[in-house]
């Protein structure tokens, strides 16, 4: 009997363990193929925007024929406002509601926060491009020029930060605060340079190529800082505006920027107002604020 006993203990405790050991395999393979479907998820969008850009853009030369508004208008719409903006945000709701992710991390915060953020963000990215010397101070060029990258810089922000950085930083908390918020940046400026080979030239050169990787880790420092999409856009805008202007002028193309393009304006202001839109349907109404963990 006391044998018998004894044999029963000892089983249940094998049962137990092995019990344990299930569900210990089962939260460890659950982790690895949550970071796996976000890794695929925000590369893939990625790589969709990309292929787009080139497609539109890159191919045509769409940046270097200011007479081709269709095209602009075109690239502007599938590339950055339904790819590169209603993409990202479907990516960070789909994300957010797995617990990989909340909408805080990816820099929806509250108005005040925005607000401020974005005075903050459009000061500073205005004197960069006066430190740059900048090459014209016609207002409307630079609305022109300022409406024309808008679209594209909401898209980039959305895109290699609010997602690819943002998802970066997330599945890297558990190396420190510091570590992952460096390494995302550092991970999030590549992509944003790389990103430029499928842009016109000279956009899509070596050398510039690393040089905006390194434009990239200044509009990393604000976005780890703040952890705000709109300030963000704001201040990264200006760093834009700056390159197209003068390929503009390398290319004897300014001129045509010296009176309002009504349809760059009208889409800028879309795009801000679709990014709104999609924060308040996408990510606002069903997005956790705090995710627990990466599952």
């Amino acid at each position: 009997m006391v044998g018998f006993e004894a044999r029963q203990s000892a089983e249940e405790l094998c049962d137990v363990a092995s019990e344990k050991a299930g569900r210990a395999a089962m939260s460890t393979t659950t982790v690895v193929h949550g970071t796996r479907g976000a890794i695929i998820l925000s590369v893939g969008l990625y790589l969709v925007w990309v292929l787009a850009t080139y497609l539109l853009e890159g191919r045509i030369h769409t940046f270097l024929r200011p007479e081709a508004i269709g095209a602009r208008l075109i690239y502007a719409l599938v590339a950055n406002v339904i790819i590169g903006i209603g993409g990202s945000a479907l990516v960070i709701r789909f994300l957010s509601k797995a617990g990989t992710l909340s909408t805080a991390q990816a820099g929806f915060s509250g108005l005040g926060h925005a607000a401020v953020a974005v005075v903050i963000g459009a000061v500073l990215g205005f004197a960069l491009y006066a430190l740059q010397g900048a090459p014209t101070w016609n207002l409307i060029v630079l609305l022109n020029a300022y409406s024309q990258v808008l679209v594209g810089s909401i898209a980039e922000i959305m895109v290699c930060w609010a997602v690819i950085g943002s998802i970066s930083q997330a599945l890297l908390r558990n190396r420190g605060r510091w570590v992952s918020a460096i390494v995302a940046a550092v991970i999030a400026s590549v992509f944003f340079g790389v990103y430029h080979f499928a842009h016109s030239p000279p956009f899509n050169t070596v050398a510039l190529v690393v040089f905006l990787s390194g434009v990239g880790l200044v509009t990393s420092l604000f976005y780890f800082v703040s952890k705000d999409v709109y300030g963000t856009i704001a201040f990264h805008n200006f760093l834009g505006i700056l390159g197209v202007i003068q390929a503009l002028e390398a290319s004897g193309n300014l001129s045509a920027f010296e009176r309002p393009i009504l349809p760059l304006w009208i889409m800028a202001v879309v795009a801000v107002a679709l990014l709104i839109v999609a924060q308040v349907v996408l990510l606002d109404s069903g997005a956790t604020l705090t995710p627990s963990r990466v599952r």
